[in-house]
């Protein structure tokens, strides 16, 4: 990293919670932020609110869509130059008791809660890679270490997020890529309500 240049990091979900709260803590750090989110209005609204346009990105992507992804995360690099950070917060839940839990809904929280950051990393990885560091964390879950009732799916889903941390941790580590994964408690944001 040249020393004029900023680190840069993409979140995920960023249009609200905790991934904003993210977001703006690297701003207040001094990086660039891509703030990344299938929630359009939302996440323009979130960008514009933190008053800093040249340090910030809006990318509407859906992060279970490969195309998609790939895109945003070009988009990203081609503003920025770099990536540093990736943090993988986008999540989705269904709270219902595990009969009444379709396989629409089963197959659209994995989708999104554990096939987005597979699909994140592997497009942000290579330019870690490329410049010799980085450091990656997903957004686990409590639920993805104990068990409770309404959430087959989403606690599936970040129990096997969890797994998939370490996986990326031991493979990722070659590149001088860091990965680890948090797992917050009840947080109070607009999905836990």
């Amino acid at each position: 990293m040249s020393s004029g240049s900023k680190r840069v990091a993409l979140v995920t979900g960023a249009a609200r919670g905790i991934g904003l709260a993210t977001a703006t803590r690297f701003l207040e750090q001094g990086w660039q932020v891509a703030l990344l989110d299938v929630l359009g209005e939302p996440l323009r609204a979130a960008v514009g609110s933190l008053g800093d346009a040249d340090a910030t990105l809006a990318l509407e992507a859906d992060v279970a869509d490969p195309a998609a992804v790939s895109a945003a995360v070009e988009r990203a690099r081609a503003r920025f130059g770099r990536i540093d950070a990736l943090v993988n917060n986008a999540g989705i839940a269904v709270f219902k008791p595990m009969l009444e839990v379709t396989l629409e809904e089963w197959q659209r929280v994995m989708a999104v809660n554990l096939t987005g950051p597979f699909l994140m990393t592997q497009a942000v990885a290579p330019i870690m890679r490329d410049q010799g560091s980085g450091a990656i964390v997903n957004i686990a879950s409590i639920s993805g270490l104990r068990a409770s009732t309404l959430r087959v799916a989403y606690g599936t889903s970040k129990a096997g997020l969890a797994h998939l941390t370490r996986q990326q941790a031991v493979e990722l580590a070659q590149y001088g890529i860091r990965v680890n994964a948090v797992a917050p408690g009840p947080v109070d944001t607009a999905m836990a309500k």
